[in-house]
């Protein structure tokens, strides 16, 4: 099918606009039938994973799931996940999602997967991502890595995406028991921005997974550091908290961008719980939108 098939009708939204959403697994059957999801079923049970949803969707199943939430486009990520070496690591190529933005560039943008033990070449792996496949951020799970994401070992990584001219997302805060053969340290709390933020004043930074549990300590460097923000994804919106509903619609309004990190967590569900927050229209439209439209210099 083509793009214009599938482009995004705004009259179907709720307030005129369309949400974007910047935590995404491209999980197909292709992705899910090859093994490159790092998780296994005692984590999707823990999550409360609907079983239909295991199976992965194809781009346009997705996209579809998209529409009935008012989600115009949806950044996937091309995750790396641990060691290439260890039987237990895992990595959805960046071809793969590039293939899915070139089919539908009105629905999907890429976000580039971070594995810092790759060196130069890892580095010239995410040139070509974002020069050449038109990648508009990179993402980063420190947990895979065993160390905090102010370790030197991460710094060139920043250094490029800030000569890219491209943000890094990356999760703090506690990470669960994603399978049972590898339980992973919990490595990242979101103060660990506070002496990347200093070091890379030109690198925009987002903690993504809300922080949690550390999540004022995610508000108060997001507050801190005009190059920090923080997302509120991989947790339903009914559960972000009041402190970060608040921040959202207040003084962080600038700061807070939307993100499911699905198929933790339905789009369907998110949109349906956000719609039932008190917040206040221009607000509301910053989180679902305009502030990611900034951060990632995507279309308008």
């Amino acid at each position: 099918m083509s793009d214009n098939s599938y482009k995004f009708d705004i009259s179907n939204t709720q307030d005129g606009y369309g949400a974007i959403d910047i935590v995404t697994n491209f999980y197909t059957p292709q992705v899910i039938a090859e093994k490159r999801v790092p998780t296994d079923e005692t984590f999707r049970d823990q999550v409360r994973m609907e079983e239909h949803h295991r199976k992965g969707m194809t781009q346009e199943q997705y996209i579809e799931k998209m529409d009935r939430a008012g989600i115009e486009r949806s950044l996937l990520i091309a995750t790396r996940c641990g060691d290439r070496r260890m039987s237990t690591s895992t990595e959805i190529p960046y071809e793969y999602v590039y293939e899915a933005c070139k089919a539908y560039p009105h629905r999907y943008s890429g976000l580039a997967g971070i594995d810092p033990l790759r060196g130069i070449a890892g580095l010239k792996e995410l040139d070509k991502a974002v020069q050449e496949y038109g990648f508009v951020g990179a993402h980063l799970y420190p947990h895979w890595f065993g160390q905090s994401p102010d370790a030197a070992i991460y710094y060139p990584y920043y250094a490029r995406c800030a000569e890219l001219g491209i943000p890094i997302m990356m999760q703090v805060g506690h990470c669960l028991v994603y399978r049972s053969d590898n339980r992973l340290a919990t490595v990242a709390r979101p103060m660990a921005l506070d002496r990347i933020a200093i070091d890379f004043p030109e690198l925009t930074i987002i903690g993504i997974h809300l922080g949690y549990p550390w999540t004022e300590e995610m508000i108060s460097v997001a507050t801190k550091h005009r190059n920090v923000f923080m997302c509120g994804d991989a947790y339903a919106p009914k559960h972000w908290g009041a402190s970060a509903v608040h921040f959202a619609n207040t003084y962080g309004q600038d700061k807070f961008l939307f993100g499911t990190d699905w198929w933790v967590i339905d789009p369907e569900r998110a949109m349906e719980e956000i719609h039932e927050f008190d917040m206040r229209p221009a607000s509301k439209r910053k989180l679902l939108r305009d502030n990611a439209i900034k951060v990632f210099k995507l279309p308008e």
